[in-house]
């Protein structure tokens, strides 16, 4: 089972600092895991260095409700967010609305 989730968002790298602040403002999500804005991976002779995913290094402790919740809660603070990918051992899912039974589908689907 992976221990990361990675968000990722295309061209987007202000909404994705905003995420990653509101994550970790969070004290259950912050409490079980690591949070960081990195770059991603850059292939060989390709130009690096954009901050464009936050990573989650999480323990056993995590929930991934309080991230469905704290999505939720991101984006209903947004005047037009943008899509999130989020990426969890090979599952990888496109955030794109707060509806509640959306942001449920998401979160089962990353408990798997």
């Amino acid at each position: 089972m992976s221990r990361v989730i990675r968000v990722s968002a295309d061209h987007a790298e202000d909404e994705l600092f905003s995420f990653c602040q509101w994550l970790q403002d969070g004290p259950d999500i912050r409490r079980h895991a690591v949070i960081s804005l990195e770059s991603s991976a850059v292939g060989q002779g390709e130009m690096g260095g954009a901050l464009d995913v936050v990573k989650l290094v999480i323990d056993t402790g995590f929930q991934i409700l309080n991230f469905g919740l704290a999505y939720a809660a991101w984006r209903a603070t947004r005047r037009e967010p943008t899509p999130l990918t989020v990426e969890r051992g090979g599952v990888r899912i496109t955030l794109d609305s707060s509806d509640p039974e959306a942001v449920a589908r998401v979160v089962r689907a990353l408990e798997e």
